[in-house]
């Protein structure tokens, strides 16, 4: 056996041996690499007669390729491998019998759902539904969004495809249209909440394509603003868990709301934690605000004789903020570990009674 023979017989042994992807590159590495063996062997061409190089060149170009291709091909055989043992060490077994442990968990937007519905249940508001495609009126000039308005843009809405009446449907893109079909099919007094699930075209760590909201709706007679804060700090105390917040209400702007309010509420960041209830930071958690006449109009409601507060606020949001959830979109990729880390106990129902968490 030559030396050139031997030598890539050595490299291959080795190339076979390689137990990982790490121990393969470095036997890459210390064979073709700038110093590797071949590389210096190629380095000696230069210094041979023509003879010898015509010889050699293709000798030593022949190695090069062989170790080339079975690099390659150990490189595949060890990411097979490595899948295999990764299917094999997550897997789920669906044929085994059922475990005597319960190993589901409630969703965190789930259990926020219901830790809001039993606070506003509490206060008096009844749980409202609507549908998840709406029609234009319902879900923008009723709630007195003008046409130019950039909510009916494509790059913030789904639209469906044009209907023979030229009418394009949408996913909604708040529950708001909840709201004005409530009006239309309720005399006021009127006290709801309309949770559910809302589209719109975003994506990154705190948006979602999907995403959950919840708003409120009081109409009466009577109703002003300091009935919404009142409201809206009893929530927030409720909901953190905390003795007192320290709220503050800006003036902002929304189409369906005239005065329209952004709230704050005061907390603390600390080592990477937000702690509601202290602290001279602020949050923006809602917006808020009493109903536009147009709107109220839009629904068959006298705004001369009626009036009230709506808000709203994301359920997906809620809970990171209550429990600490860095990444909205892990809320959607159905990751057993990850629900089995945020996830709550099919048993643990929240009360007011006993405490939410």
């Amino acid at each position: 056996m030559t030396d050139i023979e031997k030598l890539e017989q050595e490299i291959l042994d080795a190339i076979a041996e390689a137990a990982d992807e790490q121990a393969l590159e470095a036997v890459r590495v210390s064979a073709l690499g700038k110093k590797g063996r071949i590389s210096e062997q190629l380095k000696g061409l230069g210094r041979m007669s023509p003879e010898e190089r015509q010889v050699m060149g293709p000798l030593l170009n022949g190695v090069k390729t062989r170790v080339n291709e079975a690099i390659a091909k150990r490189r595949d055989a060890l990411k097979e491998m490595a899948l295999e043992a990764r299917l094999a060490s997550e897997r789920v077994d669906v044929t085994l019998p059922v475990r005597p442990e319960p190993r589901g968990t409630i969703h965190p937007v789930s259990r926020v759902y219901d830790e809001v519905v039993e606070i506003f249940a509490d206060l008096g508001f009844a749980v409202a539904e609507g549908p998840h495609i709406e029609d234009d009126f319902h879900n923008f000039t009723a709630l007195n969004i003008p046409p130019e308005h950039p909510a009916r843009q494509e790059h913030d809405t789904f639209y469906f495809n044009e209907r023979e009446d030229g009418e394009r449907m949408v996913l909604r893109t708040h529950t708001s249209p909840v709201q004005i079909r409530t009006m239309q099919a309720e005399e006021p007094p009127i006290r709801i909440i309309a949770p559910g699930r809302t589209f719109r075209c975003d994506s990154d760590q705190t948006h979602t394509p999907m995403f959950h909201q919840i708003e409120g709706l009081v109409i009466d007679e009577t109703t002003h603003l300091g009935h919404l804060k009142w409201v809206l700090a009893e929530f927030c105390k409720a909901f953190f868990e905390v003795e007192d917040v320290k709220m503050r209400f800006r003036a902002s702007h929304f189409p369906f709301t005239e005065p329209s309010m952004e709230v704050d509420i005061g907390c603390a960041f600390e080592k990477g934690q937000i702690r509601i209830g202290e602290g001279d930071d602020w949050l923006e958690i809602l917006g808020s605000g009493m109903v536009h006449p147009n709107v109220l109009t839009a629904s068959g409601v006298d705004p001369e004789r009626y009036q009230g507060f709506a808000f709203g606020m994301g359920l997906d949001r809620l809970a990171m903020l209550k429990y600490g959830i860095p990444d909205l979109r892990a809320f959607f990729e159905a990751d057993l570990r990850w629900l089995r880390h945020y996830g709550f106990s099919a048993f643990d129902t929240p009360t007011l009674a006993r405490g939410l968490s």
